[in-house]
C-alpha cells in the first residue's frame, strides 16, 4: 500500500507530526512501513509561463520558447507538447537535474538559457510524453516561485506493508482511521458535493435498478456526462503515478484515484455501449449466483459481478461520453468462497480488494468522487442503489480477561476511549468489569474477545506494556487413568528386568479354593458363569498365580518366577488394581558357581526382587493371613504406609509346589511421583559398628525406631550385620549393628563420631536396658 503524507493530511491533520512520526505510529499500530522516501523537486526548478513557441530553424522536432521564470529566457525545448501560454516547471541555470547540471548551452546554433522538465525528470514518476503542466489544483502558481515549496513537490512517499485481514487500510481513508485513532485526531469532513441535484435532470429518466432476490451485496450508481475533453488535474496524476498507477484512460484513473483514497470499489460502463438508444432507459437487475455473487445484468447482458469481474464490452474508456459510475460492497466471504469453489470463474483486480474487505461506505464513497474528479463534469441528479445491513459481532468484552491477556491492568475507561477512537459501537454489560462491543463495519476480521484485545494493544502501544519473562504456566494434561497406565507400564517393565515372566488371567476364580486360602466370597454373583471352577469374582491374584506356577513345577521347572497386574474385587465388589508376584523353588540353578543343588530360595530374596520393582520398602512382621506360614510373612510398608504384604506359602496348601513365596501389592497406595535430585556430600562417610547385647524376647524393630526418634546428626544409615547366641549369653542374644556418617560441610573426626556412637549407646542402655558387649 503506497500512499504519501500530504495526501493523509486531507483526511486527518498531520501538519504537526514529522514523517518519522508518523512512521513510526504505522509500526506501532501493526502496519509495518516497508520504506518512507522523501519526493522534492530539486531547487532552482520554478514556476514558469511559456510565452512564445516557435519552431527551431534547424531542426523538424525542436521549438524555442520564450519563457517568463521570474526573467525573460530564451530555451529550446524538443517536447511535443509544449505551447504557448502553458504554466510549465522550469530548471534555471546551476540547477542539477538528477545528473545533469544546468547551463547555457547553444542547440543547433540556438541559445538555451534552460530547460522546460517533464515530471520523469524531476523525479515525480511518469505522467505522459511531453513536459509537465501546471495548474491550479497544486496550488496558487506564481511566476518564479521554487516548485519544492509546494506541497505536492515536497512530500513522503511512504510504502506500507499489510496483513491480509486488513483490508480496510488498502485505502488512504482507512490508514488514517488508525493513526487519527493513535494520536486522537478527528478524521476531517470531507464534503466535496457542491452542485445542487434539484437543478440537475434526474437519474431515473436514463437507469433504473432493482433486485427480486436475496441482497447479498449493495449497490450505488450515479452517472457522468464526461464531455469531449475528461482529464484529471495534476495533482490526482502526480498521485497516480506514485502508486504506479497502469490505467489507460482518464475516467479509469479516475476511479482508481478514488479507490486508492475511500477504499470503495468502483467501476464505470459506457451507457451507449449497453444502449445505444439515448431514449430508451437502461434496466438493471440483480441476480445471485451459484455461491451468493451478484451479477448485474442490464436486460439480458451480464455487466459484471459485484466485486469479482466485469464485462470488458460494456466498460467506459477514452471514448465513453455518457458513463455508469458503480460503487459496490459485497462481504469477503462470499468473494472468497465464490472465487475459491469455482476456479473458472473469471476475476480481475478487483478480486485483491473486495476479498480482503473494501469500503462499506459506499454512498459517501460516491460523493467524494463525484465531488474531486467529477467537479467539472455534468451529472445526473440523485441516484439508484440496493443497501444491505453489514453484519457485525457482538462481542461480551471482559475487562478482566482483556488484562489477562494483555500481561497488565487496564482500566475500563481507557479500553472505552481506545475502542472509541476505533470507532466501535459500545452497549453496557451485565455488569461493571463487561460490556458489549461491535467493530465498524469496515472490519469484517474482528470477530472475538481476542481480536479486540489485539487493537487495544495496538493502540495502547505494545512498548507501553512492561516486558514479562515467559511464564510455563501449561496445566499437566495427563489423568489419573493415564498416569495410572504409565505406572504401571512401568511397573510391568522393571518386574521383566528382574526376571519374572508376566501372567494374564480370568478375573474370574474358584471359589472352593478361595475358602481354603481364606477369602470370602464377594456378594456380587455372576448369572452366567463361564464354568464352575471360574464363578467368582476374584478377590485375590495369587491363587490364579500359584495354579500357574504348579503348572510349571509338574513340568520340571526348577526355578519359577511370576507376576500379574490385574483387578480385584472385595467382599461387596469394589474394585481394585493389584500386583501379585510368586517366587517358587530355587534362588539359583545348579551350575559351577551355585553348586549341584543350586540355592535355596528365602524370604528376604523376594524382598529384595520387590524393592527392585517398587523402590526403597521396609517389613513389619504380621501374622494375620491364613494362608501364609506364620513364621514368614510380613507387611510391606513405602514411605510410612502399608502398601501390601509378602511370605512364604504353607506346604499344606499346594502339595506339589516346591518352596513357594508369595507378595501382593496395593497398586492404588502407589504415588507417581518424581524423582527429586539431592545435594550429595563431597566428604568421605565413615562407618562405626556397635555390637551390644539385647533380650531374646526384644525385637528389632524396636531398636530401629529407638535410633530413629533420636535424630543424629549427620547419621546417613544404620543396620545388623550379625546375630550371635551361645550358652554363655543365657537369655540375651550379641546383636552388631553397623552405623555410617557423612556430613554435607566437613571431614567428622573420630572425636564427633565418637561421641555420636556413645551418645546412642546411651539411648540404648537407658531405654531398651541394652549393654556393650
Amino acid at each position: 500500500m503506497r500512499l504519501s503524507k500530504n495526501w493523509l493530511n486531507e483526511w486527518i491533520d498531520l501538519s504537526a507530526k514529522s514523517a518519522e512520526d508518523i512512521c513510526a505510529a504505522l509500526n506501532e499500530i501493526g502496519l509495518e512501513v516497508d520504506s518512507c522516501e522523501r519526493i522534492r523537486v530539486p531547487s532552482k526548478v520554478v514556476v514558469a509561463k511559456v510565452l512564445e513557441c516557435r519552431e527551431h530553424e534547424n531542426s523538424d522536432h525542436l521549438h524555442v520558447c520564450k519563457v517568463d521564470a521570474g526573467e525573460i529566457l530564451q530555451i529550446v525545448c524538443g517536447a511535443p507538447n509544449v505551447a504557448e501560454g502553458q504554466m510549465v516547471a522550469c530548471a534555471l541555470e546551476g540547477a542539477k537535474i538528477g545528473e545533469l547540471s544546468i547551463k547555457k548551452a547553444k542547440l543547433r546554433g540556438v541559445e538555451s538559457c534552460g530547460m522546460l522538465c517533464s515530471a520523469k525528470e524531476l523525479g515525480l514518476g511518469e505522467l505522459g510524453k511531453g513536459i509537465m503542466i501546471l495548474d491550479e489544483s497544486i496550488g496558487e502558481l506564481e511566476i518564479g516561485k521554487e516548485l519544492s515549496s509546494y506541497p505536492a513537490f515536497d512530500d513522503y512517499l511512504i510504502e506500507i506493508e499489510l496483513t491480509p485481514n486488513r483490508g480496510d487500510c488498502l485505502s488512504v481513508r482507512g490508514v488514517a482511521r488508525d493513526l487519527s485513532a493513535k494520536f486522537d485526531l478527528p478524521i476531517k469532513d470531507i464534503s466535496p458535493l457542491k452542485k445542487s441535484e434539484d437543478e440537475l435532470l434526474g437519474i431515473g429518466r436514463l437507469i433504473s435498478l432493482h433486485s427480486e432476490e436475496e441482497k447479498n451485496c449493495a449497490l450505488y450508481y450515479k452517472v457522468v456526462n464526461l464531455g469531449e475533453n475528461f482529464s484529471l488535474n495534476l495533482k490526482k496524476r502526480l498521485r497516480l503515478a506514485l502508486i504506479e498507477s497502469k490505467h489507460k484512460s482518464a475516467i479509469e484513473g479516475a476511479l482508481e484515484y478514488s479507490t486508492h483514497s475511500t477504499g470503495a470499489l468502483f467501476r464505470a460502463y459506457d451507457a451507449r455501449k449497453i444502449n445505444p438508444n439515448e431514449n430508451e432507459k437502461i434496466s438493471l437487475k440483480i441476480k445471485n449466483g451459484e455461491h451468493k455473487q451478484s451479477q448485474i445484468y442490464a436486460e439480458d447482458k451480464l455487466l459484471g459481478v459485484a466485486g469479482i469481474c466485469a464485462n470488458k464490452e460494456f466498460l467506459a474508456d477514452e471514448n465513453t461520453k455518457i458513463a455508469i459510475i458503480e460503487a459496490s460492497y459485497t462481504a469477503p466471504e462470499i468473494i472468497a468462497n465464490a472465487t475459491g469453489e469455482d476456479k473458472n470463474m473469471p476475476k480481475d483486480e478487483m478480486v485483491y480488494r473486495s476479498s480482503r474487505g473494501s469500503e462499506p461506505a459506499i454512498s459517501s464513497s460516491m460523493n467524494l468522487l463525484f465531488g474531486s474528479c467529477f467537479e467539472n463534469c455534468e451529472w445526473y441528479g440523485g441516484s439508484q442503489q440496493i443497501s444491505m445491513n453489514v453484519e457485525r459481532a457482538n462481542i461480551l468484552v471482559n475487562c478482566s480477561a482483556i488484562s489477562k491477556m494483555i500481561g497488565m491492568d487496564i482500566e475500563k475507561k481507557e479500553i472505552h476511549k481506545i475502542l472509541s477512537r476505533l470507532n466501535f459501537e459500545i452497549a453496557s454489560g451485565t455488569n461493571d468489569e463487561q460490556f458489549y462491543a461491535k467493530a465498524p463495519a469496515y472490519r469484517h476480521d474482528i470477530q472475538n474477545i481476542a481480536d479486540v484485545c489485539e487493537e487495544i494493544v495496538r493502540i495502547y502501544g505494545i512498548d507501553n506494556i512492561p516486558a514479562k519473562p515467559l511464564n510455563f504456566c501449561e496445566a499437566n494434561r495427563n489423568s489419573q487413568a493415564s498416569l495410572k497406565h504409565a505406572l504401571a507400564r512401568n511397573l510391568r517393565q522393571r518386574a521383566v528386568d528382574a526376571g519374572y515372566f508376566e501372567c494374564v488371567h480370568y478375573i474370574f476364580d474358584d471359589p472352593s479354593e478361595l475358602e481354603t486360602m481364606g477369602f470370602k466370597p464377594c456378594q456380587a454373583q455372576m448369572l452366567n458363569p463361564i464354568t464352575n471352577e471360574l464363578k467368582e469374582l476374584r478377590p485375590t491374584l495369587l491363587n490364579s498365580l500359584l495354579n500357574s506356577a504348579l503348572n510349571n513345577a509338574k513340568r520340571g521347572a526348577k526355578q519359577i518366577k511370576l507376576f500379574e497386574y490385574g483387578e480385584v474385587f472385595d467382599i461387596s465388589g469394589k474394585q481394585s488394581s493389584k500386583l501379585g508376584f510368586v517366587s517358587c523353588g530355587l534362588s539359583s540353578l545348579p551350575s559351577l558357581k551355585n553348586g549341584a543343588k543350586g540355592t535355596e530360595l528365602s524370604l528376604f530374596e523376594l524382598a529384595n526382587d520387590i524393592q527392585k520393582i517398587l523402590g526403597k520398602i521396609s517389613l513389619k512382621a504380621s501374622e494375620n493371613l491364613e494362608f501364609l506360614s506364620p513364621y514368614e510373612q510380613a507387611k510391606i510398608i513405602q514411605n510410612g504406609k502399608v502398601i501390601g504384604f509378602l511370605g512364604r506359602v504353607k506346604p499344606s496348601l499346594k502339595k506339589d509346589l516346591p518352596r513357594c513365596y508369595v507378595a501382593q501389592i496395593d497398586f492404588d497406595a502407589l504415588k507417581c511421583e518424581h524423582i527429586l535430585a539431592e545435594p550429595y556430600s563431597s566428604f568421605p562417610a565413615t562407618s562405626r559398628d556397635l555390637s551390644v547385647l539385647v533380650s531374646s524376647e526384644l525385637k528389632y524393630e524396636q531398636i530401629k525406631e529407638c535410633i530413629e526418634a533420636l535424630k543424629v546428626e549427620n547419621l546417613q544409615s544404620f543396620y545388623p550385620t550379625d546375630l550371635y547366641s551361645d550358652k554363655s549369653l543365657g537369655d540375651k542374644k550379641s546383636l552388631t549393628i553397623s552405623f555410617s556418617f557423612q556430613s554435607n560441610e566437613k571431614t567428622l573426626t573420630d572425636d564427633e563420631i565418637n561421641a555420636l556412637m556413645q551418645r546412642i549407646l546411651d539411648v540404648l542402655k537407658e531405654s531398651l536396658g541394652m549393654e556393650l558387649r
